[in-house]
């Protein structure tokens, strides 16, 4: 959805929370299908692979190549490292069981910290025209689109606030449930 196209709108709490549970779907179902079929733990790596492939690809043309939007604006989710825990649970128990309870919760919490290496350098505080703002509000002012990400910045004063300052651990941990 849109909380995995724009850096501006990889939020705290929504991306993180619906993105891995929408993603692990597909993951699943192709390493079932391979362990089931021919005793290959690594499809849950491969199918991720296959899905980073095809979202370059829809980011690279449809992105860059009809509106000229930077790739460093648009780039998918790294969900790498939680498939490959997906593949390393399985191989090392061989139950579903412990995979689907295990390997779920690995998936959902290494998301957003298999994630911080690339988005870490956009949430750097900038003084733009006597406001304070991070890069990829700045980087979402300047490339005007079509709908705006207001909304989501409005569930940033929500009230998840009441479980501390950082909120990402607290959705992480929903992500991983």
């Amino acid at each position: 959805g849109d909380w995995d196209f724009w850096i501006d709108w990889k939020d705290r709490r929504l991306w993180v929370t619906v993105v891995p549970i929408v993603l692990i779907t597909f993951p699943a179902a192709v390493q079932v299908l391979l362990w089931e079929r021919l005793r290959l733990p690594w499809g849950a790596t491969v199918c991720v692979l296959a899905l980073l492939f095809g979202e370059w690809i829809n980011r690279y043309f449809n992105f860059w190549g009809w509106t000229y939007f930077p790739i460093t604006m648009c780039f998918p989710s790294q969900i790498i490292p939680g498939a490959i825990l997906l593949d390393v649970v399985l191989l090392l128990s061989g139950s579903y069981l412990l995979t689907a309870i295990v390997g779920g919760m690995a998936w959902g919490l290494i998301f957003y910290p298999g994630n911080w290496p690339v988005i870490a350098p956009y949430h750097v505080p900038v003084e733009y025209n006597g406001m304070l703002l991070s890069i990829a509000d700045l980087i979402g002012y300047n490339y005007v689109r079509t709908g705006t990400p207001e909304y989501i910045r409005m569930v940033e004063k929500g009230t998840l606030r009441t479980f501390g300052k950082d909120v990402a651990p607290v959705s992480a941990f929903f992500s991983a449930f």
